[in-house]
């Protein structure tokens, strides 16, 4: 179905929530992938497959109740095969960077797998996003949802122990969508788990227009790798402070280092948070145009803010060519490089510990 043509479906009345499966490609061994279409009575609507968690579609109204397919990514399976940009995914073990792929636990030094230059990132070439994940959709009074569990085995991609994963994906009737994160472990491990949609609240064009705040005073200032120095650095005079609603746009190309190593925004941003690990807000996004809002609560210390600097139009997919700046991520997370760096907050799960992380995107309009 267009999405013209769901638009005008949910206008004609408000229907009931809805859950359906359908096949949306086979892996390379013949295994099939389910996509799972997740309708609340608001018409709002979230597609989910099963290979990598992955966010296919996810439309919204705009102020004057038009939907739009606010988030990146393709019509079939064969694109996020390949080279994708970690397009709506779930990322684990470890989202964000290692530095050269090595960490030392418990006397020990592990090395995985190199794959982002001299790094490892989210999790490695064969990382959450490249697994199916076993399925259970559920529906309640008020939403839709979907868990997702995945069993990685002691060594896969050379991180210590056996990991038991379970994810929710919620969408209630408020037009919130829940992402709740639960893992034990047999042996001490790093975990770092978060979701990588990425977001374009106009449905298209650049995202160097969306008014962003972000409920931080301090980042995490990288090298020219993009690994964290290990310093909290205040934002305030700085082209980091989104602490009042700022363009993307507006400071992007100041001469800055920061952002020449980035190539734009591609930090982590230290949350304020209140005693306790209780949810909060941190990203409000606003796009004028259409009246769309996106926030983000968590209960995570950080959030990466990336300004979809490396998208150079080698992607397509949905009718669009996913060009510069094109999408945002707002990527809930404990700090990149955690396991490197015993100043931050520690990502080591151990046995007999659970490993529990809860987010919430709410979408509303700005009339």
């Amino acid at each position: 179905m267009s999405a013209e043509q769901f638009t005008n479906e949910t206008q004609k009345e408000v229907q009931e929530p809805s859950l359906q499966q359908s096949v949306f490609g086979h892996l390379d061994d013949g295994q099939v992938i389910s996509l799972y279409t997740l309708r609340n009575r608001q018409g709002m609507l979230v597609k989910v497959m099963d290979f990598g968690g992955i966010i296919t579609e996810l439309h919204v109204p705009d102020r004057n109740g038009v939907l739009a397919d606010v988030t990146l990514g393709f019509s079939d399976l064969q694109p996020y095969l390949g080279e994708s940009s970690f397009f709506g995914a779930l990322i684990g073990r470890y989202g964000n960077r290692i530095a050269q792929g090595r960490f030392a636990l418990d006397g020990k030094t592990y090395q995985l797998d190199r794959n982002n230059g001299a790094n490892h990132l989210h999790g490695g070439s064969g990382g959450f996003y490249r697994v199916k994940w076993d399925t259970t959709p559920f529906q309640t009074r008020h939403s839709v949802g979907l868990g997702l569990r995945y069993f990685s085995e002691d060594g896969e991609q050379c991180y210590p122990g056996n990991l038991h994963v379970t994810v929710t994906y919620e969408l209630d009737d408020d037009n919130q969508f829940h992402v709740r994160y639960h893992a034990v472990t047999d042996q001490a491990t790093p975990v770092n788990l978060t979701h990588h949609a990425y977001f374009n609240l106009a449905g298209q064009g650049s995202i160097l227009g969306h008014e962003v705040m972000i409920n931080a005073d301090a980042y995490t200032p990288v090298d020219a790798g993009l690994i964290p120095t290990g310093a909290l650095v205040p934002v305030a005079g700085t082209a980091f402070d989104f602490r009042r609603a700022t363009a993307i746009g507006a400071r992007i190309g100041h001469d800055d280092s920061q952002l020449a190593h980035g190539q734009g925004y591609d930090h982590n941003f230290v949350l304020n948070k209140s005693a306790g690990k209780e949810t909060s807000l941190a990203v409000r996004v606003h796009e004028p145009v259409s009246g769309r809002v996106l926030e983000l609560w968590t209960d995570e210390p950080g959030v990466q803010f990336y300004s979809g600097n490396f998208l150079d139009g080698s992607l397509a997919g949905k009718g669009q060519t996913y060009a510069l700046h094109s999408g945002f991520c707002i990527e809930p997370q404990h700090f990149p490089d955690s396991p490197n760096q015993p100043q931050f907050p520690s990502t080591i799960l151990r046995p007999g510990e659970e490993y529990r992380s809860s987010s919430i995107y709410r979408f509303s309009i700005q009339t």
